[in-house]
């Protein structure tokens, strides 16, 4: 039995060029990766760059490595980091990242995909590579997820401790039992770096209290 040539790559996305390459032997190359993506084989997450389905693969699409590939450099953050560390309960249907580059959006059939623009300095702050089936992906931390959503949400309450705590309680539904446990350190470095200084500062100071 002839093994599929895309089992090779696993569930790591791939370039439109290395896929190609299995398949040189044919006249139209193209082609015959538009018909597996037709099939199924291939799920196309943006112009040039496929991963693999589960089912040729037998790996599970991982949406955080994709999110990385579609535009970088990036992390996920946000809302959807804060979900997947279990500090928000609602879920989340957008797969928010930060990067240095302008700010995109695009979505395909794994879900939508947002990039919001940061300096560079701010931008290497509480990075976290974490492994997931088989795979690393980079992710905010914690305490980088938070702060990554303050300073692009467009709703913030009145700039003082007592409306952060607000915002943080009764507007996100953040799990408060676990700011104790958060690291101060990075949320002074964001302040450092980042927009909203004010609020951060309210942010360290809650987590000082």
């Amino acid at each position: 039995m002839k093994i599929n040539p895309l089992v090779k790559f696993g569930n790591v996305p791939v370039q439109t060029g290395t896929i190609a390459a299995c398949y040189d032997y044919l006249l139209s190359p193209s082609e015959k990766i538009r018909a597996l993506e037709k099939e199924g084989q291939l799920i196309r997450l943006k112009r040039g760059l496929y991963v693999v389905s589960e089912e040729v693969s037998r790996k599970p699409v991982n949406a955080c490595l994709c999110a990385n590939h579609i535009y970088g450099p990036s992390y996920v953050s946000q809302q959807w980091a804060l979900r997947w560390y279990g500090l928000i309960p609602e879920q989340v249907y957008t797969m928010t990242s930060v990067t240095t580059k302008h700010s995109r959006k695009f979505e395909n059939s794994l879900g939508r995909f947002t990039y919001e623009q940061v300096k560079p300095e701010y931008f290497a702050i509480g990075i976290d590579s974490v492994e997931e089936n088989g795979v690393s992906f980079l992710i905010a931390s914690r305490e980088k997820a938070l702060c990554d959503l303050i300073l692009h949400d467009t709703y913030l309450p009145h700039q003082s401790v007592k409306g952060l705590w607000q915002y943080l309680e009764e507007d996100i539904r953040f799990d408060m039992d676990e700011l104790p446990t958060f690291n101060v350190n990075i949320i002074e470095a964001c302040a450092k770096f980042g927009r909203k200084e004010n609020i951060l500062n309210n942010l360290v100071k809650i987590l000082k209290r």
